[in-house]
């Protein structure tokens, strides 16, 4: 795609991945992108890299500002493959003064390419360095979402390298968040949080907490992949807040796997629960839903319903997929109820049940069984465990969410 200047002297020179669908287990229908920048002050400086398989656009895009070998300063702010991939290679062909990383990003490096030998620079939190008229300063943030990562921030140009942090998989010719619909850029947004940080939301709200303390109020926020927010950083900051808070909406999931339309039966009984105590709810089948997007909507719900046929003394495949990706996460403050149908042993219902109260997830009732086809009394259970559950969900509302990270 080649350089787009962001502010002067300050570059994009990343690269498009438009073909990627899967990121280690979450979805991607419409690639990502691998956000690489380059300042250009005395001290010629590159702030990350691009996975591996995309080193040539890197370079490439780097080439027409200036010749790589003139670059002086290489700062890692994640050591995760898809941006240190192309690092190797990368301070061979630049030979960079100095590559700047945190104290973990130094371990990880070395464990990761077995070079010792390179001039690694440890910065931590409060650090700062002088390229010439800019100065960045460093912000260490373990574990959002690996131990090594950090984010960088001109203090001149209150730009704000975010890494990992504020970003979306999606791969377009737009750069900036002004260039595309809003409401489909905050949706991935959502996505990428709630499959990426919300396990790390306490944590989110401690490094927010910082940035003001340490002068961090940027007008440009750059992460790592999607785009760069130039035009409402208060906007992704704000949704970040709301996140990492876990603040749910007047929202059901009713989740479920079925095997000969049983169990598909009980769960539109129990949507009709959930409609006459006024909730809103969606009805997710398994077989056409995948799981990073069932926990975008697991993270603005505030109950969750999930039933299963029984297989083989467990539960359905899929199901069992869902939970444990789920307990990965670990979405807090809702509530939720089991269900399932049953031809001869019936362990689906408690294997959920067990897998949601490992999430804390506070369940109504011990869980509803039907065995074969639901007849109408069993259909008629099925509406009121909805209305139950509902019922649970605005007595949340009413008494202030459970839900807020860390409590």
């Amino acid at each position: 795609m080649g350089p787009v200047q962001i502010k002067d002297g300050i570059y994009w020179v990343g690269a498009l991945d438009w073909d990627i669908r899967d990121f280690h287990g979450y979805s991607t229908p419409k690639g990502t992108t691998y956000n690489s920048f380059l300042v250009m002050d005395e001290k010629i400086t590159l702030f990350d890299g691009v996975k591996k398989t995309f080193k040539n656009d890197l370079i490439e895009s780097i080439s027409r500002i200036v010749d790589p070998r003139k670059i002086d300063y290489l700062v890692v702010n994640h050591v995760e493959p898809d941006h240190s991939g192309s690092i190797p290679e990368l301070v061979e062909l630049i030979g960079p003064e100095k590559v700047f990383c945190s104290p973990m990003g130094k371990k990880a490096l070395i464990e990761h390419y077995n070079r010792e030998d390179w001039p690694y620079q440890v910065v931590e939190t409060g650090h700062q360095l002088k390229l010439g008229k800019r100065t960045v300063s460093f912000l260490e943030t373990r574990m959002l979402h690996w131990p090594d990562s950090m984010m960088s921030y001109l203090t001149e140009d209150r730009i704000l390298f975010s890494s990992d942090a504020f970003g979306e998989h999606w791969a377009t010719s737009q750069r900036f968040d002004d260039e595309v619909d809003a409401g489909e850029l905050f949706a991935h947004a959502a996505k990428y949080y709630a499959n990426i940080l919300l396990l790390y939301s306490a944590l989110v709200q401690k490094v927010m907490g910082k940035l003001p303390e340490l002068g961090v109020d940027p007008v440009m926020i750059a992460p790592d992949h999607g785009l760069i927010w130039r035009s409402n950083p208060a906007g992704i900051v704000s949704a970040y807040g709301k996140w990492s808070r876990q603040e749910s909406q007047r929202k059901a999931l009713v989740i479920y796997d079925t095997m000969w339309e049983a169990t598909a039966a009980m769960a539109r009984a129990m949507c009709e629960g959930l409609k006459q105590e006024g909730v809103e709810f969606k009805l997710i089948n398994l077989k056409h839903h995948h799981r990073s997007d069932i926990m975008t909507e697991v993270l603005d719900s505030r109950a969750v319903l999930m039933g299963s046929s029984t297989l083989n003394n467990g539960m359905m495949p899929a199901m069992a997929e869902l939970l444990c990706y789920m307990k990965g996460l670990k979405p807090m403050g809702k509530v939720g109820a089991v269900f399932g149908s049953y031809g001869w042993s019936g362990e689906a219902v408690k294997l959920i049940s067990e897998a949601m109260g490992e999430m804390n997830i506070r369940l109504v009732g011990d869980g509803l069984r039907v065995k074969y086809t639901p007849k109408e009394q069993d259909l008629t259970k099925c509406v009121e465990l909805g209305r139950q559950v509902a019922r649970e969900a605005l007595a949340l509302e009413a008494g202030g969410s459970c839900a807020k990270a860390g409590s």
